[in-house]
């Protein structure tokens, strides 16, 4: 299949931007109300994917929008799509290196920065001119390891913005500026000197104090949570590359009669090819010969194979479980199903907004506060005729105080220890923007088939007509089934092998296209298939058979009817089952507070049938990967806030979409890379745990950013005042952070629900 493009071709004047240089989400904010101040732009930015899609009128070009964007203070491109697999690692090359830079800065400063701490903290260490040692160390930390946070709070202080990245940058500059005038102009860079510990609350002029320990400490801190989130945005793409694995690689293409083996890439609209058992459907197409059941559960969400013959339309990507096909192709590239399905994930990620974090809006009003209180604390001190020492020393001492060491520490560790025990119960979550969208969500749509159900085709009801063991029916069935491919015949071979070990023999067996299979055992001639089979053999079907077989279709299930020796003897009955905790997790669900949606491409009498055995109300069925999408669009514009658990290909875009998406570990790689949680179990107990484990880390985030800024905010009287102790700037940072650590560490006596 030829690659799909990032660019979005919806519209002439439709296009999608690579935004490079945003730090959180008010970024991505600002960028779009720039983009949407031009005469007819449309514009959505997402932090999370770092791309903004734009619509624009004929007046504009793109140039114009990217001039836009860096004006604003952010770089922007046409991004460039992305290579087939095997064709080069266009598309993730540039994610990998800016990772991997941010992991060596991360690496670098934590290896200067533990020599800063420790000597900072242990006066055993503080031997003759260690201090000079420490500005060695620390000046590279908060010169080069910090240099994105200078970056962003530049950017964001032209903008007249206060996001985290303002804080951090001024609080470790601060310490770093004041740790130099106290080395060469102050007393500090004294040989001998040390820090004393002494907590008595005194005015000092801070010739004597520095601060390069809370300087580097900081940038490392904050370094690392950076590092652990753009880890996590990597795979924001990643579910595009997945739906490119999906297609199939090459093709056995008709040509003069002569099968050639050949790239997908270079199949052409009205190319015949064939498609042997087993095999996926290379593109889109329309079936000239042959006749077989093709599995469309990846795409449409039916868990039952569709049968198709001459005539019939397949997708590419499904998967042939029966017999050889020649399609003539009908769609191919960027047409197809499967390249649409591509758009509408990248769509839905692109217009998902990334939550604020909640450190940045907490800064964007405590940043305008310290700086007005150091402001007024300078000014107040010069006027009171303190000097200018003491005055500076006073300021200078409230945006040290202010820096954000605890700060640093309250969501990695939070997420650290919270992610941690959720991959100990199998559940992966992806970022901190997951946890905010736990908190909000009011309803929880449900994909039937692998996540309520088991996807898996299973014998669940045997019935044999009067003078017929039921047991017999099942063994003689499944010896004949176990010949062929067909998913609903190895179901039933499955379950015959189960309960009777090892089958007997089939001669003459003979696969009876679109109807079922014939075949000689222990002598009798079998007929096993669907009802108008036998009745075309001219073979007796009694009246108990036909009942049983509209009971069964009524209730849901596919009715299979086996027969010998010239009449029908019974009805097997095939269904993808529920999964036995289903029940439970729906009861689960509902205590939490959400209201479940059951939402499948499967026919509405399955739909109902699995909804009404697990207690949901509300059924959504029939619908196609582009409806599920609409379905999830439609509750957000009722006012509510949507979780969505799915396993296949078909829900990917919708997981996108969601406010929360969840998918089954035991899914698809592209429902897995669209999703922000992913439940490893496949197991919808795991969703209910995933919710509440959320929920809990979020809690604690919270907790701990509320006692970070707590004890810098009592402490800030201290500094306005002229009394900073250095060891109490230490001791309250110290104590702020063990406080914030310990606090994250509690959750990692989270349980699952008994």
């Amino acid at each position: 299949m030829t690659s799909v493009g990032n660019r979005l071709q919806v519209a002439p004047n439709q296009i999608e931007l690579s935004i490079g240089g945003m730090t959180c989400a008010s970024c991505a904010s600002r960028i779009e109300k720039k983009l949407n101040r031009m005469d007819g732009v449309t514009a959505t930015v997402n932090y999370a994917t770092e791309k903004a899609s734009v619509t624009f009128p004929d007046g504009l070009t793109p140039a114009d929008l990217i001039s836009t964007v860096e004006k604003t203070g952010y770089t922007a491109q046409l991004p460039t799509p992305p290579q087939p697999p095997g064709e080069g690692p266009a598309e993730t090359a540039p994610a990998v290196d800016e990772l991997s830079g941010l992991r060596t800065r991360l690496w670098v400063s934590l290896a200067l920065s533990v020599p800063v701490v420790a000597m900072a903290m242990v006066p055993a260490l503080q031997f003759t001119n260690w201090q000079w040692l420490s500005l060695t160390l620390a000046a590279p930390v908060v010169v080069w390891g910090a240099l994105p946070f200078h970056k962003a709070a530049w950017t964001n202080l032209r903008h007249g913005a206060a996001t985290m990245d303002t804080l951090i940058s001024m609080g470790t500059l601060a310490a770093f500026a004041w740790s130099l005038w106290a080395l060469f102009f102050g007393t500090a860079g004294t040989p001998g000197m040390t820090h004393p510990f002494s907590l008595d609350i005194g005015p000092s002029d801070g010739a004597g104090n520095i601060y390069l320990e809370a300087a580097a400490g900081v940038t490392t801190f904050i370094l690392a949570g950076r590092y652990f989130e753009a880890r996590s945005k990597r795979r924001a793409g990643a579910a595009l590359r997945a739906l490119l694995e999906l297609g199939a690689k090459d093709v056995a293409v008709l040509r003069d009669g002569v099968e050639t083996r050949v790239p997908v890439a270079e199949l052409t609209v009205g190319d015949r090819f064939v498609v042997r058992p087993g095999e996926k459907i290379a593109t889109d197409g329309v079936i000239e010969e042959g006749a077989s059941a093709v599995d469309a559960s990846m795409l449409t969400g039916e868990s039952v194979p569709v049968e198709v013959g001459p005539g019939d339309a397949v997708v590419g990507a499904t998967v042939n479980a029966g017999g050889r096909l020649v399609v003539r192709a009908t769609r191919v590239g960027a047409d197809t199903q499967l390249a649409q399905m591509a758009k509408l994930v990248e769509q839905a990620q692109t217009g998902k907004a990334a939550v604020q974090r909640l450190a940045d809006r907490i800064s964007g009003v405590f940043v305008p506060i310290v700086i007005a209180l150091a402001a007024g604390t300078l000014g107040w001190w010069i006027g009171a005729d303190a000097g200018l020492t003491a005055a500076f020393t006073a300021a200078v001492a409230v945006l040290i105080i202010a820096c954000p060491c605890a700060l640093g520490l309250a969501t990695p560790t939070a997420l650290l220890v919270g992610t941690g025990r959720g991959a100990q119960l199998g559940i992966l979550i992806k970022g901190p923007e997951v946890l905010e969208s736990t908190r909000r969500i009011d309803t929880v749509v449900l994909d039937k088939t692998g996540t309520v159900t088991t996807g898996q085709m299973t014998l669940v009801d045997a019935i044999a007509v009067d003078g017929q063991d039921s047991d017999e029916l099942v063994r003689l069935a499944g010896a004949v089934e176990a010949a062929s491919e067909h998913p609903i015949a190895r179901a039933i071979a499955r379950a015959a092998a189960d309960q009777h070990g090892t089958l007997p023999q089939v001669s003459d067996f003979g696969n009876l296209e679109g109807l079922g299979v014939r075949g000689t055992v222990d002598g009798h001639d079998m007929l096993v298939g669907r009802p108008r089979l036998l009745s075309e053999q001219g073979w007796q079907v009694p009246v108990d058979i036909e009942r049983a077989t509209a009971a069964a279709e009524a209730a849901g299930r596919t009715a299979i009817v086996v027969g010998w020796d010239g009449a029908a003897r019974g009805v097997l009955a095939v269904a993808d089952v529920v999964k036995p905790t289903s029940e439970e997790a729906i009861a689960k669900l509902r205590a939490l507070g959400l209201t479940p949606v059951l939402l499948t491409g499967d026919n509405t009498t399955v739909a109902r049938t699995v909804a009404a055995e697990v207690g949901i109300d509300q059924v959504i069925a029939e619908v196609l990967p582009a409806d599920k999408v609409d379905v999830v669009k439609r509750l957000q514009a009722e006012g509510k806030v949507v979780a969505m658990v799915g396993d296949g290909v078909n829900d990917a875009a919708a997981l996108a979409q969601a406010d929360l998406g969840l998918a089954m570990g035991t899914g698809t790689d592209v429902a897995i890379e669209a999703s922000d949680l992913t439940l490893v179990r496949g197991d919808l107990m795991a969703a209910v745990d995933a919710i509440r484990l959320s929920r809990r880390t979020l809690r604690t985030i919270k907790s701990n950013l509320f006692w970070a800024f707590a004890y810098n905010v009592a402490a800030l009287p201290l500094a306005a005042a002229g009394l900073l102790n250095p060891m109490i700037a230490g001791a309250a940072m110290a104590f702020s952070s063990v406080f914030v650590v310990a606090n994250s560490l509690r959750l990692r006596r989270f349980t699952t629900v008994q």
